[in-house]
């Protein structure tokens, strides 16, 4: 078995389009650690069962870092070492290519070429990162450092400094929104199908995840396809119900790039392709909430702006509809249940481990990329609802990017009105 093997090496220009980027983004973390050690960990296979591992995907501070998103990044490591008083030089400990010279290569069923395919060998990983890599094994005769997996500060900083997107991360993000309307799309006209089926929130689930898997590399988190009273459920994601035309279909859904950036969108769907007049009613007071919250974006608003604006539409209808006694106070979260957005990039809830003053008690800036998602979530056994009422939920969520005079809409390709939600399905269901 070793013997016999052509050479296959890699093309020459297998320098990562990001890997200047990356340089960059390490340079800044750099700056905040003065002499300090730091580790970032890719991460580690998860088994799923026996032999077989759940799909791996790095860490998000790594693949920000240095710009790598394979599967075949498990086990790396990179440790930025101290290199004077004031700068860092980046070292990249990877499991190379598996050599001919032993039997991983055709045994190993985690790591061998035969196996899972082919790994660079270490001079092609530092011509694809631009950074000094070295064997996995010498990882582990380091000294300590600050771990980017255990150490809160470092984790802090790392989110806090993907809090505002370059123009490159935006363009990812933008082509993640756009196979995420594709995939939108797909599923209003696979609805016929997926109506007659018993699991017909599987087979929504299904069309979406093939355009995910085909444009990107899958679905950036768990796909919610919550039809009727499952629309209630805020992570509904059994998504084993059969298919309403009576009801309403909640759709949360979002393509992960190759790069690992993801969209994050929501459209409630009427199954029949015309709303009822007590669910467009409900549609329009969300949309109204959506409209103020994303008004309400611009640079220098508090992050808490857009959310408060929306909540305070939802009060005032509950309390116009006879729900609520008043719009005052909180009364209305029984009906709202959450927050109305978050940050949105390499992960779906990005930065979640900025500190408050960075983030929630922090201000919009330019780059930044957000969710707009209001809710109205009636759950079907609430007494104090009228009956008629009773099981709807709708979300309407979308992606923005912070600009200098406000805000854009990233997924505007997607009809957010009642009237353009029908027209839309109408025209996809006759096509």
């Amino acid at each position: 078995m070793a013997n016999g093997w052509a050479a296959t090496p890699l093309p020459a220009d297998i320098r990562l389009p990001v890997a200047g980027l990356a340089a960059a983004r390490r340079a800044k973390l750099s700056a905040r650690f003065p002499g300090e050690r730091l580790i970032v960990p890719a991460g580690e296979f998860k088994v799923r069962s026996n032999d077989c591992d759940h799909r791996f995907r790095p860490h998000s501070a790594y693949a920000w870092l240095t710009g790598l998103t394979g599967e075949d990044q498990a086990g790396h490591v990179l440790v930025l070492e101290p290199d004077g008083p004031h700068r860092h030089e980046a070292v990249l400990y990877v499991r190379p290519r598996s050599p001919r010279a032993g039997e991983e290569f055709y045994r190993d069923r985690r790591y061998g070429e035969f196996w899972v395919g082919r790994r660079p060998d270490l001079a092609e990983a530092e011509r694809m990162t631009g950074i000094r890599c070295a064997r996995r094994g010498e990882y582990d005769r380091l000294p300590p450092g600050r771990d980017a997996s255990g150490d809160r500060e470092l984790a802090a900083a790392l989110s806090e400094l993907r809090l505002v997107k370059d123009a490159w991360e935006v363009e990812q993000l933008r082509l993640a929104v756009d196979h995420t309307t594709a995939g939108f799309e797909d599923v209003v006209r696979a609805l016929p199908r997926a109506l007659a089926h018993p699991r017909g929130e599987r087979w929504i689930e299904g069309v979406f995840g093939l355009r995910a898997r085909t444009e990107g590399n899958g679905p950036g988190y768990e796909t919610i396809a919550a039809s009727g009273a499952h629309a209630c459920v805020l992570h509904w994601i059994r998504n084993d119900g059969r298919l309403d035309p009576r009801e309403l279909l909640l759709l949360d859904a979002g393509v992960e790039t190759d790069t690992l950036y993801t969209a994050d969108i929501t459209r409630t769907l009427p199954l029949s392709g015309r709303f009822s007049p007590v669910q467009r009613q409900v549609y329009e007071l969300v949309l109204a909430a959506q409209d103020a919250g994303m008004a309400a974006l611009k640079p220098g608003a508090s992050f808490r702006d857009f959310h408060r604006a929306g909540m305070r539409v939802i009060a005032e209808g509950l309390a116009e509809w006879g729900v609520l006694k008043s719009a005052e106070g909180d009364f209305h979260r029984r009906y709202t249940l959450c927050s109305s957005g978050h940050m949105l990039g390499l992960d779906v809830h990005d930065c979640a481990q900025a500190r408050a003053d960075a983030y929630l008690d922090g201000v919009l800036e330019e780059g930044q990329v957000l969710t707009v998602e209001p809710g109205l979530y009636l759950q079907p056994d609430d007494e104090t609802l009228p009956a008629e009422l009773r099981g709807i939920g709708v979300r309407i969520e979308d992606d923005l990017v912070i600009t200098a005079g406000g805000a854009r809409l990233m997924s505007h390709a997607l009809p957010r009105t009642p009237d353009a939600v029908e027209a839309w399905m109408g025209e996809l269901l006759e096509g």
